[in-house]
């Protein structure tokens, strides 16, 4: 009997260990890069869900969303992480800018308090990931405050960086621009709208997360 519940108690840690040690992958960029419907894809081609809702106004997500145990497989191999999509991070939040996108006043001031809230706890949130997928649009210039903040908080927590240009398949795309900004890291061009080049990125998950 001693035995047996001897047993019982070693599978049952090690499997409360495997279970604690699963792999959190984060979804960082400034506002509008694509990083929820890089999400909602990842999530619908693996899971058959989306994560979460996309708009053209700014900071559409403004909290923390979690989809858990996404299971991806690419070359014969497979990952299982969870996938962490975060808000859009920037340097300045102001009501204002969401009275031109045609929100009420009361409105536009409770999206920018919450917006400035996820901006808080997506940096916070930093320190819990495994390896993190930086979303840019690459029809912008990539050289800004935001994004330089965001690849210096990784850089100095030594977290592996996959980096993303999204929207290549708008005219004004160049993932040139977004490489020579950040020469430290690999980039892929994609767009998550399209799925163009999905598949070289889930092989890319591969690297950052092994």
């Amino acid at each position: 009997m001693t035995g047996l519940f001897q047993r019982f108690i070693n599978k049952f840690f090690k499997n409360f260990f495997k279970r604690k040690k699963q792999v959190k992958l984060g979804l960082y960029g400034p506002p509008n890069g694509g990083k929820t419907t890089l999400a909602n894809k990842i999530c619908l081609d693996w899971l058959g869900e989306e994560m979460g809702t996309v708009s053209n106004i700014p900071h559409e997500t403004r909290e923390i969303q979690i989809k858990e145990e996404v299971t991806i497989k690419s070359g014969g191999k497979k990952l299982t992480f969870n996938l962490v999509d975060t808000p859009g991070i920037a340097t300045k939040i102001d009501y204002e800018d969401f009275l031109k996108e045609g929100l009420k006043e009361k409105e536009a001031k409770i999206r920018a308090k919450e917006a400035t809230k996820g901006v808080i706890d997506a940096i916070k949130w930093l320190d819990d990931m495994d390896a993190v997928i930086v979303v840019l649009d690459s029809t912008k210039d990539p050289y800004t405050q935001v994004n330089i903040t965001i690849i210096g908080n990784l850089e100095a927590r030594n977290i592996p960086v996959l980096l993303v240009g999204n929207k290549v398949d708008l005219k004004k795309s160049d993932i040139k621009k977004v490489q020579s900004a950040f020469p430290q890291y690999e980039v892929i061009g994609i767009s998550a709208k399209n799925g163009t080049n999905i598949e070289a990125f889930y092989e890319l998950l591969f690297k950052i997360t092994g």
